[in-house]
């Protein structure tokens, strides 16, 4: 592979790149940019820039990493939303290689780790001794504060996920088994974990503060979970397979919360099981379906009318954004959960009490 001729050097490993003075010179690249989303595009610049700007938005946006290409120009696009404690970055890019080399480690922007869905194309990626092949669908560990190579033989695109590093309360010795390994989804944690990585990543624009905060602990909390199970962690402190697919019935229904049909039958009939199965699920969890979709929904209510400004918007309106039918619906069950009629807790919260 070669790299563009005019901005090329050659690295201490051999590695052809386009760095060079290109780091001293080094501008923030500037994109798109809506609420908590920013795009970044190497068809912003002449051909010839494409891969100067390349560098700079990986370097900006993830950590610093040589980036070897075919050809003088880089077709790239970087799309990045923040959630709560999550940066998810989706990447859509020609062929080409990475690697995330000791010098860049040593300028300290390596504190997340970085879990990844490979949506399409090929990675071969090689860290800690190991080397693995991501296929569309896998699942990928990379620690950014050791180095990594990663080969991209045609078109991809990626679903990166930057997760806090102390959120994720795994030992040093316990990432480093995990890095250089593909995760297939083909059961268990990994098979609920990578569909919904990878539609969270494309519909993180759409979510509201409160519920993408609240989304984005669950997934951290579930990549957790399945960064043990697949460290052999003892069963007992895992889900088993009704603990998955209980799991996956409350992600499915935070998904869909905005829908006043859904029901106990739409949401069995989505999962595949009969609505008694469904209710038993609930029940080892001493609450039922629908009294759970209820509180979900009462919680997003009550986190959207605290965070909005007097008269931004209408009880009405909040009440049908989470799935309540009517207002007059929405005013029952807030009073029979909490004790107050939304309008009187909304007149606590203002006045500085505590709320029910």
């Amino acid at each position: 592979m070669t790299v563009q001729p005019p901005q090329s050097t050659t690295g201490a490993d051999g590695m052809p790149t386009a760095i060079g003075s290109h780091e001293e010179r080094r501008r923030c690249p500037t994109g798109s940019a809506s609420g908590r989303t920013r795009v970044l595009t190497t068809r912003s610049v002449p051909p010839g820039e494409s891969l100067d700007y390349w560098h700079d938005a990986v370097l900006d946006t993830l950590v610093g990493m040589d980036i070897a290409t075919e050809g003088r120009s880089y077709d790239a696009t970087l799309r990045t939303d923040h959630l709560g404690d999550l940066q998810i970055s989706t990447v859509e890019a020609d062929p080409g290689r990475v690697h995330r080399a000791p010098r860049f480690i040593a300028r300290g922007d390596g504190r997340q780790v970085f879990v990844t869905v490979q949506s399409t194309g090929r990675a071969r990626v090689e860290q800690d001794g190991r080397t693995t092949e991501l296929r569309a669908g896998d699942i990928g560990f990379f620690e950014t504060v050791r180095p990594f190579r990663t080969t991209f033989p045609e078109r991809f695109r990626l679903k990166i996920f930057a997760v806090p590093r102390r959120l994720l309360e795994l030992r040093e010795a316990d990432l480093r088994l995990l890095t250089g390994r593909a995760v297939r989804p083909s059961g268990g944690l990994p098979a609920l974990l990578a569909p919904l990585l990878e539609r969270l990543a494309d519909t993180a624009p759409s979510y509201a503060t409160p519920t993408a905060e609240r989304l984005a602990g669950s997934v951290i909390d579930l990549v957790s979970a399945t960064a043990a199970d697949l460290l052999g962690e003892e069963p007992a402190d895992l889900p088993g397979a009704d603990g998955v697919l209980l799991l996956r019935v409350q992600a499915y229904i935070r998904w869909h919360l905005s829908e006043p049909g859904l029901t106990p039958s739409v949401v069995a009939g989505a999962h595949g099981i009969s609505v008694r199965c469904l209710h038993r699920l609930f029940q080892a969890e001493d609450t039922t379906v629908c009294r759970w979709i209820r509180d979900q929904r009462l919680r997003e209510c009550r986190r959207e009318l605290a965070g909005q400004p007097p008269g931004a918007v209408s009880l009405g309106q909040v009440a049908r954004r989470w799935g309540f039918a009517s207002p007059a619906g929405f005013g029952k069950a807030f009073r029979n959960s909490f004790g107050l009629s939304p309008t009187d807790w909304l007149d606590r919260i203002r006045a500085g009490g505590e709320p029910c």
